[in-house]
């Protein structure tokens, strides 16, 4: 594995300094503003000691603004959803949150920079075990409200119903206090749900993939999108990605996209 130093210093050889008319329309204030989405535990696995957030996001972040030349202010928020819908006030430059159709209706993506496995949790005797028999008229799936997956979700469930909550947690409390047949979510969130519990059971195969990647107001325009998308490409290339999913120890429950 190449050491998250070297990454840094490969992604900088490879990439060439962007123009300055792209950095006044990317961070117009000259401040690096990105929107982080903190419920997101596998991104966000801490923060400083000045409340600055710390993970494989906040931390891909801080790379990009070294390379631009900006300082970086972390805008938090509580849920992806509010991420996106803050690209409509102008409230950030860059949003590291999953790709999705309807969140690109007013945001511009990169490719993913890495990918989480979505599946489900059903109870032990269940008489689903396969993720293809889930959508029946009879079948309730609780999940967290506007999560990509949730998203997904949305637009590919025909019969069976969605329950959707605020929160992972009550997503979780929801399916277990309410008798609701299947719980959907990220594989190691879920992962860690089977262990605490042996009564439950995870379905195998995955039914999506959240894409991971970083997305900017589609006023920015094309070239900077363009950049961005240089810059994610070069991040996984150099290994960079790779680096600081091990930095941060997330090694087995994220993924490189590829």
């Amino acid at each position: 594995m190449t050491s998250l130093k070297d990454s840094v210093a490969k992604l900088n050889a490879a990439l060439s300094s962007p123009p300055q008319d792209i950095i006044k329309i990317l961070a117009p204030s000259g401040t690096l503003r990105a929107g982080i989405n903190l419920s997101n535990f596998l991104l966000v696995s801490g923060e400083e000691e000045n409340g600055d957030p710390v993970g494989v996001s906040p931390s891909l972040a801080s790379v990009l603004g070294d390379v631009i030349g900006c300082d970086v202010e972390y805008i938090g928020f509580s849920s992806p959803g509010k991420v996106a819908d803050a690209a409509k006030e102008n409230a950030w430059d860059i949003g590291n949150i999953g790709a999705d159709p309807a969140r690109a209706k007013f945001i511009s993506f990169t490719d993913a920079y890495c990918e989480i496995e979505a599946t489900f949790i059903v109870r032990e005797g269940s008489a689903l075990e396969d993720f293809r028999q889930i959508d029946q008229p009879s079948v309730r799936i609780a999940t967290k409200k506007r999560a990509a997956y949730a998203l997904w979700l949305e637009r590919h469930i025909q019969q069976a119903e969605l329950v959707q909550f605020d929160s992972i947690d009550a997503s979780y409390d929801g399916f277990m206090d309410r008798g609701i047949d299947v719980l959907a979510g990220l594989r190691p969130r879920l992962l860690d749900d089977v262990e605490r519990d042996d009564s439950l059971k995870l379905l195998p195969g995955r039914f999506m993939a959240v894409q991971q990647a970083i997305g900017t107001p589609k006023d920015r325009g094309d070239e900077v999108l363009e950049f961005l998308r240089g810059f994610v490409d070069h991040a996984k290339t150099s290994g960079l990605i790779a680096a600081l999913i091990e930095h941060h120890g997330m090694t087995g429950r994220l993924s490189v996209a590829g």
